[in-house]
């Protein structure tokens, strides 16, 4: 179980699925496979599956101890939902242990204080809601969820997100809908404070609204990137944006921010999809970066 600590504030992974995902070349338009000649890192099967060449994947949930606070950043991609466009048929029906696995880590969903959604994609929202009798319902009860107001306005407008993404339409309506309409919704935006240490910085490209958070606690940073980074290959080559940003032009320069700030804080990066360690530091080389993985950065795993 990949876990760290920052300062005085602990982050535990919590795994719903780790599977070989993507093709290369279709998550990146850019792909050149001289990359991995470039950077036999990028060729470890904790980072691509020897057999089908697929990048490994993983849709996970981040634990976060801080304070009295239990905080849940974004909550993977749900039990049970229909999925029906092609695009999402990895995410249809699944049944995954995910909350028995919150539970292994000390938490029930009762015990969950807050929830914070980067964004609002599929695979980042799931877990906000479960089926329950009739209808989806907020499945962590006593927490306040929170998540951008710029992402909120972009997906409930039809001439918005659901433009781009139309099939995101049952995602919101069963993941999102019922948490709004519960009233356990908090609009945050660029700067606000979730809690002392915790601060959100807009990080506009994937989607017009994603937003990171950012830790600070004595003296030591780390950063829940959302999807600015997909996979280990953008540290490497921060122009590719994956097929799904909204906004590419916007996605680079976000990317570009987020290495430079991690690397001259040695902040700990923690993405969203990385395979195993999942989490580590941003190191600099000539011409640009590397990835240093927790092991590899001298931390826990």
């Amino acid at each position: 179980m990949t876990s760290a600590r920052i300062g005085a504030i602990e982050v535990v992974r919590v795994e719903e699925m780790l599977t070989p995902g993507f093709d290369p070349a279709f998550l990146f338009p850019d792909w050149d496979p001289a990359i991995l000649d470039r950077h036999p890192q990028l060729r470890e099967p904790t980072f691509r599956d020897p057999d089908s060449g697929r990048l490994m994947s993983s849709m996970q949930s981040w634990l976060v101890r801080a304070g009295n606070d239990v905080i849940i950043v974004d909550t993977g991609c749900g039990n049970g939902k229909t999925r029906s466009a092609p695009a999402f048929r990895r995410f249809h029906d699944l049944a995954t242990p995910y909350l028995d696995r919150l539970a292994a880590a000390g938490v029930r969903p009762e015990d969950v204080t807050l929830v914070v959604n980067t964004h609002l994609h599929v695979d980042h929202v799931g877990w906000n809601t479960q089926w329950v009798g009739d209808r989806w319902v907020p499945t962590f009860p006593n927490a306040r969820y929170v998540w951008g107001q710029v992402e909120t306005d972009h997906w409930l407008d039809p001439a918005g997100g659901l433009a781009v993404q139309p099939e995101a339409a049952e995602v919101i309506e069963d993941s999102v809908r019922p948490v709004l309409d519960a009233g356990l919704v908090d609009f945050v935006s660029d700067g606000d404070q979730l809690r002392p240490g915790l601060v959100f910085r807009a990080a506009p490209g994937h989607t017009v609204g994603q937003l990171q958070l950012w830790i600070e606690s004595d003296g030591e940073a780390g950063v829940f990137t959302a999807d600015c980074l997909h996979q280990p290959i953008q540290i490497y080559e921060p122009g590719w944006n994956s097929r799904f940003c909204e906004l590419p032009e916007a996605a680079v320069a976000t990317r570009t921010a987020l290495l430079e700030a991690a690397a001259a804080t040695d902040a700990v990066i923690f993405p969203s999809h990385f395979g195993a360690p999942h989490a580590g530091r941003i190191g600099r080389r000539p011409g640009g970066y590397t990835f240093l993985p927790l092991p590899s950065a001298g931390r826990p795993s």
